[in-house]
């Protein structure tokens, strides 16, 4: 018998003790105060995941779906299991203190991993999930329980927006070109003013410092990319010059570049 063997176990393969801490993990990816770490690792069944250094640890979350990977009552999201309970329990559906307490894990779930795509300069998928976000502002907002409940979380829809206008407006940039981008800003500055109107608070607009930080954002991209008047612009000036003949022409030219642009889209899904 050799040393430091049981013959209870002879015959008996001994599995190493199963490793329940990170210390290897930490100590190789240390925390920077000030700087938000994220990076894309694989996992268990060969998947891709999210993964983001907090001081105390880290955090991990799936690329798709919801972050967490739970699939509420069988829906992709809890947004989306709200839905479907909506559709089927009518427009007059209250949400209750259980599933407001939800909606905010699946808010936090959610900004975590926009934080990590904007750092991680996936302008696409921090867009998509700003979108998210906002689709369930919208949502929460229609079925709130009380009025208090709906300004505490209304308080960052605007902030929400910004990101949501900054990433489309840098994946714009990277998928076709400089004036996209511009167009994705204006856009966005729009629904910053017609949020504004909602609350009664056009005045506020231009003071406004998520405002002024697109508007210093579009400005640089005109300079550094040499980008006049997007089409929509000069469409909107010949409107308002009242100058028809010459918004007519405008509109065809983006009829036929959206025409053109949908085209590589449609064939893409069709390949897919």
């Amino acid at each position: 018998m050799g040393a430091g063997r049981n013959d209870e176990n002879d015959g008996q393969v001994t599995m190493a003790p199963r490793i329940k801490h990170i210390d290897g993990i930490l100590r190789d990816w240390p925390f920077e105060l000030g700087n938000l770490s994220a990076r894309i690792v694989k996992a268990t069944g060969n998947r891709e995941v999210l993964q983001m250094r907090i001081d105390l640890g880290l955090m991990q979350m799936e690329m798709t779906g919801r972050p967490d990977g739970e699939r509420p009552g069988g829906a992709e999201t809890y947004l989306d299991y709200l839905l479907s309970e909506a559709l089927s329990g009518g427009s007059d559906m209250v949400l209750t203190d259980e599933q407001c307490a939800e909606a905010d894990r699946e808010f936090a779930q959610f900004y975590h991993r926009r934080i990590c795509w904007l750092t991680l300069k996936n302008y696409r998928r921090a867009a998509e999930d700003a979108e998210h976000t906002l689709n369930f502002m919208d949502f929460c907002h229609d079925h709130s329980p009380d009025e208090q409940w709906s300004v505490s979380r209304e308080q960052y829809r605007p902030f929400v927006l910004f990101h949501l206008t900054q990433a489309s407006a840098l994946a714009k940039l990277e998928e076709e070109d400089a004036e996209a981008a511009v167009q994705e800003i204006n856009e966005g500055l729009q629904r910053f003013r017609d949020l504004f109107a909602v609350y009664e608070a056009e005045e506020q607009y231009d003071d406004d410092e998520l405002v002024a930080r697109l508007i210093e954002m579009r400005e640089d991209l005109r300079n550094e990319f040499d980008v006049g008047r997007t089409l929509e612009e000069q469409l909107s000036d010949a409107v308002a010059a009242e100058e028809y003949e010459l918004a007519a022409l405008l509109r065809d030219k983006l009829s036929r570049r959206t025409d053109q642009q949908a085209r590589p889209r449609l064939r893409k899904r069709q390949e897919s």
